[in-house]
């Protein structure tokens, strides 16, 4: 497989919605060396993030990550991705060797302009996401940073998002044959469009070693 170095640039536009998740429900997702946050007593803060990336990119590539929660390590939070899908083979490749993030193949089919998106791993449906009314906001850069794990290290990295964000109307929907059903309700508590997104993608820092790995 052939894919750039970090940093990743990324263009194009995304989805975003946001849910409470049990804290019991996630933790099986989570790395018992990380903390998980909560956001509320008895739940962590999740989401389903959707995107196209196109010209100007790094790689031209749809994207699914699934969040399960929001993490701790000493006094430095993160997402935690669960799940991730795209559909560019270099991009799995370079999303596992470069972020130890474990992504996997999946089609990606836009409708109706790009409002409604539906998410398959060969006949099994992963999510579907339709988008509809939107009140825009001014644009923004925002940095979030997250966790993942690569063979026995711990990595952080850095994402910044510069983008037209807006709040929208959105209708999700997880099938219970989903991978990710347990995790995600269908009702977020918000949801937001990025248009004219411009996506970095730090190179990663090795920040812990797996205690299990630990002699």
């Amino acid at each position: 497989m052939s894919y750039p170095q970090a940093p990743w640039t990324l263009k194009g536009f995304a989805f975003q919605t946001l849910h409470l998740i049990d804290i019991a429900t996630a933790s099986p997702f989570i790395p018992p060396e990380l903390a998980i946050v909560s956001a509320a007593p008895g739940k962590t803060l999740g989401g389903v993030y959707l995107a196209q990336y196109g010209a100007g990119s790094s790689l031209e590539y749809n994207e699914l990550i699934v969040v399960a929660g929001v993490v701790r390590r000493e006094q430095t939070i993160g997402a935690w991705v669960s799940h991730i899908y795209v559909d560019n083979p270099d991009s799995v490749a370079g999303g596992r060797e470069i972020w130890g993030m474990p992504k996997e193949l999946a089609t990606f089919d836009w409708q109706v302009g790009a409002q409604r998106v539906v998410v398959q791993q060969d006949d099994r449906v992963l999510c579907s996401l339709s988008s509809s009314w939107r009140v825009s906001l001014l644009r923004q850069t925002i940095t979030f940073p997250a966790y993942s794990l690569l063979n026995s290290d711990f990595l952080r990295f850095d994402a910044t998002a510069s983008a037209n964000f807006g709040l929208i109307g959105a209708e999700l929907e997880v099938p219970n044959t989903s991978p990710f059903e347990r995790l995600i309700d269908t009702v977020p508590i918000s949801a937001f469009g990025a248009d004219s997104l411009e996506l970095r993608v730090d190179a990663p820092k090795v920040v812990a070693q797996r205690v299990s790995d630990i002699p």
